[in-house]
């Protein structure tokens, strides 16, 4: 294992990847701590460090901008909004046919695909930091954490019209700059840019929350929570890397005097086709209502209507057992939902058909969609709940011992590691194994 690291610090161009990627990782991470204009950089980290905690509503957009969301930095949004627009431009080519189209062109046409999910990530920045901006002069960005300065984020100048204009702005911009980042790392670094620069705000809160543990419990239940957090990811690397394998044999063809087809070979059907998706969608609705409510509180004496009570009583809480069961019960429905609309099992069969292919006892055309139709429904099930109960463990955590939401090792945190992390592994061994004939394991 040393030598193949040493390999790949011997090799120049893996050398030169690397470390063009962990430059720009290291800039990353320095934009999450530049604040941005107008804001009180002394109040805002007096609210973070009286344990304020963020509002539910927050989570998720923190954890994605390893805690810059509420430092209100330049890079502030982190990589969301072109997460956001991403999801929404695949789930258009469901709806609109000329994006259906554009994906079937090839590269071109997926270009195209990213060109329109740049313009949406830019628009959907404009959308975030004017709510966050405007949530932050509330004085409601840190909830009802009773510490004044958390109320005066946003000095005088901020209150004006073109500063509010500036920090838009500079927080869209800073959007724009991840994105390029992330652009940068695939084309010159190694791995999935964006997935990379996730996976480095996620790790970055790891510290932090390992310590809070310490400090809140003690070195005993810091190290028990060490030893599940280590099962836990040997768990999602098995299931992550599990699959159902349908074998599919292409007849041999005449083409002239040279004769095609003939081989063997498999359709891997992954447990888990939907990755971390129907985490970020069950998380984002079960978010909407809490939005709405927040907005809709009431004034200081007067007393909430009976469905923002409601909401606020079940729906705001990770750890209330209905919050639990409607955040199960939605990502086993959006993993279907997902899976069906990334895995079309006719254009599969169409294309098996085209080139001579088929799986052994079931004939070529209906019956073969048919039959990868049925084997996909099954395996999406396990895949399904097996996201939901990882995605609940921070819920559990916090229901059982209080531990922060973020809790480090469930959820989103460990799905996103852990893929992003075999991925990038599968890279550098590719990468090493057409120089050197080697990967990193022999």
């Amino acid at each position: 294992m040393f030598s193949a690291v040493a390999r790949i610090f011997r090799t120049p161009d893996l050398r030169r990847k690397i470390a063009f990627t962990l430059g720009i990782i290291a800039l990353f991470r320095l934009g999450s701590f530049v604040p941005a204009p107008f804001v009180d950089f002394g109040n805002v980290q007096l609210c973070l460090a009286g344990n304020a905690g963020a509002s539910g509503l927050y989570d998720l957009v923190n954890l994605f901008s390893g805690g810059a969301l509420l430092q209100l930095s330049i890079f502030a949004l982190g990589i969301m909004p072109y997460i956001t627009a991403s999801i929404i431009v695949q789930l258009l080519r469901v709806v609109i046919p000329h994006f259906d189209t554009l994906y079937k062109e090839g590269q071109s046409g997926q270009a195209k695909l990213t060109q329109y999910t740049r313009y949406l990530t830019i628009g959907l920045g404009v959308l975030q930091s004017t709510t966050l901006i405007t949530v932050a002069r509330s004085g409601a960005l840190f909830g009802s954490s009773g510490v004044a300065e958390c109320s005066q984020l946003i000095t005088d100048g901020g209150q004006t019209w073109y500063g509010i204009l500036l920090m838009v702005i500079t927080m869209t911009a800073g959007t724009g700059v991840i994105m390029w980042m992330g652009e940068l790392i695939t084309e010159r670094g190694i791995g999935n840019g964006m997935s990379l620069l996730i996976f480095t705000s996620i790790v970055a809160r790891f510290p932090d929350s390992l310590a809070s543990i310490a400090q809140q419990r003690n070195i005993e239940t810091l190290l028990l929570v060490l030893a599940i957090g280590i099962g836990i990811m040997f768990a999602v690397i098995f299931v992550e890397q599990s699959q159902r394998r349908i074998p599919v044999q292409y007849a041999k063809r005449m083409v002239g005097r040279r004769t095609y087809g003939g081989n063997n070979t498999y359709i891997p059907i992954k447990v888990n086709m939907a990755g971390v998706v129907p985490v970020i969608f069950a998380s984002s609705l079960l978010y909407l209502p809490a939005l709405i409510a927040q907005f809709n509180q009431p004034a200081a004496g007067e007393t909430a209507q009976p469905w923002v009570q409601w909401i606020s009583t079940y729906l705001t809480r990770g750890d209330h057992p209905l919050y639990m069961a409607m955040y199960f019960l939605l990502i086993v429905g959006f993993t279907y939902f997902y899976v069906a609309i990334t895995f079309n099992p006719d254009e599969v069969a169409d294309n098996m058909k085209k080139y001579g292919g088929f799986i052994p006892g079931i004939r070529a055309g209906r019956p073969t969609a048919e039959y990868l139709d049925y084997v996909l429904t099954r395996v999406t099930l396990p895949g399904s709940i097996y996201l939901g109960l990882v995605a609940l463990i921070p819920l559990i955590a916090l229901a059982m011992v209080g531990a922060n939401q973020n809790f480090p090792f469930g959820g989103t945190s460990i799905l996103i590691m852990v893929g992003v992390g075999l991925e990038t592994v599968k890279q550098i061994d590719s990468q090493l194994q057409q120089r050197h004939y080697e990967g990193l394991l022999r």
